[in-house]
């Protein structure tokens, strides 16, 4: 049976795209832009090294509690991906260039196996770096980011099988104004954050994202599938996973075992779910987010991990 859960992100974009639209022109790719990095870093604290990703369209300041709360032991180095959050944008492609620039990063600046924690878009490039660059990461904690998104709402997606869905949908975006985008994805977030300050916190930063660079990055999250590239992982992973808008029983264990079939092949892995939280777990239920990514921190580095 075809599974079809309805999971916060996703739903909100699946109803964003559904909105009426009139036909967007046709245009050719935005050449990348190779002299742009593909993100900036904000570097905060002292310790062992710890890489943040935030998801689509998000800037870093997803993960000021975090780095609040983790600086005293941490070296905590926060990235806003390029065209997000005012940042210049890169073009086309997309995720590649973060994927590689951040590989880069980690040797250029020596860091010695950093921990890597990345939310949606960039729990999955916390994945794609670890499968592409085992020997050089650190344990990996994804945020409600999996190896392949299209997969959460429907099991047997493939890579081909979505793209028609996911051309219509960075079409929508692509074409929006800059006004338009940042009233969309306010209204987005009021789905994903339960609090109306961290709403309106994180759309500060999200409203001055680029249109057509969310655009071509939310394409490419949806049309890339990594699932048979995670067993390449060697890191211990923790995946933390939000379900508590699926009510049901038996769509919700359905749900979570999608997610658990995603990284089942990753060697050492570990697979929760926060009970109350929405898509942005670190501010929704930020002491059990902390608890569990404490946790797992102190597994991995116990003899034998």
């Amino acid at each position: 049976m075809t599974s079809r859960i309805v999971l916060p992100l996703l739903f909100l974009l699946a109803l964003a795209f559904s909105s009426p639209a009139g036909e967007s022109p046709k245009t050719k790719p935005t050449p990348a832009k190779k002299e742009i990095a593909p993100f900036s870093v904000t570097v905060t604290g002292s310790g062992p090294p710890m890489i943040l990703i935030p998801g689509l369209a998000c800037s870093g300041n997803v993960w000021d509690g975090t780095v609040e709360h983790f600086k005293d032991r941490y070296e905590c180095h926060v990235l806003t991906l390029a065209g997000f959050g005012g940042q210049p944008a890169i073009g086309t492609p997309f995720l590649e260039p973060v994927r590689d620039g951040l590989i880069k990063y980690i040797a250029e600046k020596h860091l010695d196996h950093p921990i890597i924690i990345g939310h949606s878009l960039g729990g999955f490039m916390a994945f794609w770096v670890a499968a592409t660059a085992p020997d050089q990461v650190g344990p990996i904690v994804a945020v409600d980011g999996m190896p392949f998104y299209a997969a959460l709402l429907d099991n047997t997606a493939t890579a081909q099988s979505i793209i028609p869905q996911a051309e219509g949908m960075r079409a929508l975006f692509k074409d929006q104004t800059p006004e338009q985008f940042a009233f969309r994805v306010r209204g987005f977030l009021t789905g994903m954050i339960t609090s109306p300050k961290d709403i309106a916190k994180v759309a500060e930063g999200s409203g001055k994202s680029d249109p057509k660079e969310v655009a071509q990055a939310f394409y490419e999250l949806m049309t890339i599938d990594l699932r048979s590239k995670v067993q390449a992982i060697r890191t211990p992973v923790l995946v933390i996973g939000a379900t508590a808008a699926v009510s049901d029983p038996g769509q919700k264990k359905e749900a979570e075992d999608n997610y658990r079939a995603e990284v089942a092949t990753i060697a050492h892995h570990k697979v929760v779910f926060a009970a109350k939280a929405r898509h942005f777990i670190q501010l929704d239920e930020p002491d059990y987010f902390y608890q569990e990514v404490e946790t797992f921190l102190k597994e991995s580095s116990a003899p034998g991990q």
